[in-house]
C-alpha cells in the first residue's frame, strides 16, 4: 500500500498480532478457562484469507469472515453469545439464555467463561481477530483505494443482511455499562479501523482516486461513524436498501468529480 505514514503495522498482515489481541484491552485473554475461544478465531482468520483468495476484497463477505461455527462448548457459546448481542445487545440476554438454547448447564457456561465480562471480551477478541482478517484480505487483493473503500462498507453490508449489527457498534451503544475490559478492547477495535481507513485514504490521496479535505484521519472516522449509523437508522426499516444508498453517498462524496483532473 502506498501510504504516506507507517500503517502497514495496522492494516497489512501484522495486524493478526493486535488483533489477537482484541486492541488494547486483550492482553488479558477473556479470563476464559478454556482455550477454544482464541482457537476458533484463528481458525476463523485462516478461513477468511482462504474464502478471499479467489477473487477481489470487495467479495469478502460475512459468510467468510464471519466464521464457522465449531462444535466445541466453548466456540458454540461464543457463536451463539455473538449472535444474541448482534440482535439484542450485551445487556439483552444472561447465561440463563444461552444455557437454554444450546442444552447445556449453566455451571458448563461458568466452567468456560467463569462471568459474563469474560464472555464479553472474549468475543470482541474473536471478532476483532476475524474483522482484521478481512481487511488484511483487502489489502492482500491490492486493489485501488476506492475499491478498498467499497470492500470495506461491504463487510458491514453483508452483516446487515444477516438481520444482524456490527458487534462493537452494538456494544458501542451500551459503552457505559461494560466491564473496563470490554470498553478497552472496543475502543480498541475502533481505533484499528480507523488506522486501516487512514492509510487506505491516504493512498487514494496519494493516487488521486480519492479527495477529502482535512487529515486523513477525521475522515476516516467519518466513514466509520457513517457506515455504523447508517445500520443503526437503516433496522427499524428493515429495508438493506437505505444502508446501501447511505453507504454509496458516503463513498462517492470521496470521488473527485470527472472533470476534477487526477494529481500527478
Amino acid at each position: 500500500m502506498a501510504a504516506r505514514t507507517g500503517h502497514g503495522g495496522v492494516s497489512g498482515p501484522g495486524a493478526g498480532n493486535r488483533a489477537a489481541m482484541g486492541g488494547r484491552g486483550g492482553g488479558r485473554g477473556s479470563g476464559a478457562r478454556h482455550s477454544d475461544g482464541g482457537s476458533d478465531g484463528a481458525l476463523a482468520g485462516s478461513g477468511a484469507r482462504r474464502g478471499g483468495a479467489g477473487g477481489r476484497g470487495a467479495a469478502v463477505s460475512a459468510s467468510s469472515w464471519s466464521g464457522a461455527a465449531s462444535s466445541s462448548t466453548a466456540s458454540r457459546v461464543l457463536d451463539t453469545a455473538e449472535r444474541l448481542v448482534q440482535v439484542r445487545g450485551f445487556n439483552g440476554f444472561s447465561y440463563a439464555d444461552i444455557a437454554a438454547e444450546l442444552r447445556i448447564t449453566k455451571a458448563s457456561l461458568h466452567y468456560h467463561f467463569a462471568t459474563k465480562a469474560d464472555l464479553g471480551e472474549a468475543l470482541i477478541n474473536r471478532y476483532s481477530t476475524r474483522f482484521y482478517d478481512a481487511l488484511a484480505q483487502v489489502d492482500a487483493d491490492d486493489g485501488a483505494a476506492p475499491a478498498k473503500l467499497a470492500a470495506y462498507a461491504k463487510l458491514y453490508a453483508d452483516v446487515l443482511s444477516e438481520q444482524k449489527m456490527c458487534l462493537c457498534g452494538m456494544l458501542a451503544a451500551e459503552y457505559p455499562t461494560l466491564p473496563l475490559p470490554m470498553q478497552t478492547a472496543v475502543v480498541g477495535f475502533f481505533d484499528h479501523n480507523e488506522g486501516w481507513l487512514e492509510a487506505v485514504l491516504e493512498q487514494g490521496e496519494d493516487e488521486g482516486s480519492l479527495t477529502f479535505a482535512g487529515p486523513a484521519r477525521d475522515t476516516a472516522r467519518m466513514i466509520i461513524s457513517g457506515l455504523e449509523g447508517a445500520m443503526l437508522v437503516t433496522r427499524p426499516y428493515g429495508d438493506a436498501t437505505r444502508f446501501q444508498v447511505a453507504a454509496a453517498s458516503l463513498l462517492a462524496s470521496l470521488t473527485p468529480a470527472a472533470d476534477e483532473p487526477a494529481r500527478a
